[in-house]
C-alpha cells in the first residue's frame, strides 16, 4: 500500500515533464510575466484542488478510474470517457516517448556525433512498459524511492539555474504583455487543463493507497508545487533562452555542456515516468471495456502501439485534439464529485458493479459542461473551432473551465438527487 509519502513522490515526479514546461511559451510574451505567474498560481491551485479531490474518491472506491465512473453514468455510460480517456493517453504516452527520444538524441549527437532517434524511441518504449510491468506500488518503491527523484531535483535545479543565469528580472518584471493569445482566463485554463487531465487517472493509482487523507493531500501537494515551478521556469527558459518548443528544448540545453549533460540526462530518464503513467492507465482503462482480458498484455500492447507511433508520427497537431478531449474531462469531474457527494461521500460495491447501464440526467449534465466550455472558449483541432467558434459569446470569459464544471457539477447535483437519495449514516456504516 501507499503511504502519504509515497503519493507525495508518485505525483511530484508526474508533474515534471518537459511538456509542462514549455506551457510557459504558451503564456509569454502575450502575458506580461506578473500576469503569466497570477495565471499559473490560479490555475494551479484550482486544477489540484480537483486533482487531490479524484485521488480521495479513488482512494474511497479502490477500483480504477472508468470503473469509478460507472457510478455516475451507468457501466455502459463510462465507455465513452473510456474511450476519450485511452485516445488522451495513447496521445500522451505517444508524445512523450518522441519527446524522450528527442533528448536523448540530442545527448547522444553531442557525445558520439550520432542522434539515433529511432534506437531511443525503441529503447525507452521498452523502459516504459518495464515500469508498467511494476505497477504503481512496485514503481514507487523500486524506481522512485531509490534514485529518481533525487535525480529530477538535481535536473529542475540545474535547469533553473540555466534560465536564470541569462535572466535580467526586472527588465523581464516591466515588461507589458503583448496581447492575444492566450488571455489571462485562457491561460488559467490551459494551467488547469494540464493538471485536470490526470483526474481520470487518478483511481488507478490511488486505489493503492492506505488512506483518503494520505491520498488527497499526497496527490494535492505533490503535483502543486512542481507545476508551479515547471510552468514559471518555463516562462523564464522562453524570455532568456528564447526556447519555446518541447523539442527544441533538449538540444538547447546540450549545447550548454558540462553539467547540462547530466541534467538532461536525468530529466530524460524522468520523462519515461509519464509515458508508463499513460500506458499503465490506458491498458486499465481498456480493462473496463474488456474486463477479462490480461492487464500486462495490455501494457504490452500499448506500449508496442505507442512506440511505433512515436516512430511514424509527428504529434506537434494532435496536441489540439487532446485539447479538445481535455475539455471534457472539467465537466465529467464535476458530476462524479456531485454524485458521490450525494451518495454520502463512498461508493459502495453496489454503486459500481451493480449500477444500471445508463444514468441519463448524469450523462446530461456532462454534455451540458462541455458545450459551455466550448461556448465561453473553443479549443480543440481547426475544423472543431470552425465548427463551433460562431456560437462563441463574443467576449473573453475569466475563464472557460470553471463554469463549465461549476454547471455539470450543480446539474449532477440535482439530477443525483431526484434520482437516487442519498444514504443514511447506518447505510454508510455497512458499506
Amino acid at each position: 500500500m501507499l503511504g502519504f509519502f509515497d503519493s507525495l513522490l508518485l505525483w511530484g515526479n508526474l508533474s515534471v515533464s518537459l511538456l509542462v514546461i514549455v506551457i510557459g511559451a504558451l503564456l509569454v510574451p502575450a502575458l506580461s510575466l506578473r500576469d503569466a505567474l497570477l495565471a499559473i498560481v490560479v490555475g494551479a491551485i484550482a486544477g489540484n484542488a480537483l486533482l487531490a479531490l479524484a485521488a480521495l474518491i479513488g482512494a474511497d472506491a479502490r477500483v480504477p478510474g472508468m470503473v469509478v465512473l460507472r457510478a455516475p453514468l451507468g457501466k455502459r455510460g463510462s465507455y465513452g470517457p473510456t474511450v476519450l480517456n485511452v485516445a488522451q493517453n495513447v496521445g500522451w504516452s505517444t508524445f512523450e516517448l518522441i519527446i524522450i527520444a528527442t533528448a536523448a538524441g540530442a545527448l547522444s549527437r553531442h557525445l558520439f556525433h550520432w542522434e539515433g532517434k529511432w534506437l531511443w524511441t525503441i529503447v525507452f518504449g521498452a523502459v516504459s512498459w518495464g515500469l508498467g510491468m511494476l505497477g504503481p506500488i512496485g514503481f514507487v518503491r523500486r524506481y522512485l524511492r531509490k534514485f529518481a527523484s533525487w535525480a529530477l531535483v538535481f535536473a529542475m535545479a540545474y535547469l533553473t539555474y540555466w534560465a536564470v543565469s541569462k535572466s535580467n528580472l526586472h527588465a523581464f518584471w516591466a515588461r507589458p504583455g503583448t496581447g492575444g493569445f492566450p488571455t489571462f482566463g485562457e491561460a488559467v485554463d490551459l494551467v488547469i487543463g494540464s493538471v485536470v487531465s490526470w483526474t481520470p487517472l487518478a483511481a488507478d493509482y490511488t486505489r493503492f493507497s492506505r488512506s483518503r487523507k494520505g491520498a488527497c493531500w499526497g496527490a494535492g501537494i505533490g503535483y502543486l508545487v512542481p507545476t508551479i515551478w515547471c510552468i514559471g521556469l518555463g516562462i523564464l527558459i522562453v524570455l532568456a533562452r528564447g526556447v519555446s518548443d518541447a523539442q527544441a528544448l533538449p538540444t538547447a540545453v546540450a549545447a550548454a555542456g558540462g553539467v547540462a549533460f547530466l541534467a538532461l540526462a536525468a530529466i530524460t530518464i524522468d520523462e519515461s515516468e509519464k509515458a508508463f503513467a499513460d500506458i499503465y492507465s490506458t491498458a486499465v482503462s481498456i480493462q473496463n471495456l474488456v474486463p477479462r482480458v490480461s492487464q500486462r498484455l495490455l501494457i504490452t500492447l500499448v506500449s508496442a502501439a505507442a512506440t511505433a507511433l512515436a516512430l511514424a508520427l509527428n504529434l506537434g497537431n494532435y496536441q489540439d485534439f487532446l485539447y479538445l478531449l481535455g475539455s471534457f474531462f472539467v465537466p465529467l469531474f464535476g458530476v462524479l464529485l456531485a454524485d458521490w457527494l450525494v451518495a454520502g461521500a463512498h461508493y459502495a460495491p453496489r454503486d459500481l458493479f451493480e449500477a444500471p447501464a445508463f444514468r441519463i440526467e448524469q450523462i446530461a449534465a456532462w454534455l451540458v459542461g462541455f458545450g459551455l466550455y466550448q461556448w465561453l472558449s473553443p479549443s480543440g483541432p481547426h475544423w472543431w473551432k470552425s465548427l463551433v467558434d460562431h456560437t462563441h459569446p463574443g467576449h473573453d470569459s475569466l475563464t472557460a473551465s470553471l463554469p463549465a464544471f461549476g454547471a455539470a457539477f450543480a446539474l449532477a447535483a440535482l439530477g443525483a438527487l431526484l434520482v437516487r437519495r442519498p444514504r443514511s449514516r447506518g447505510a454508510l456504516a455497512e458499506a
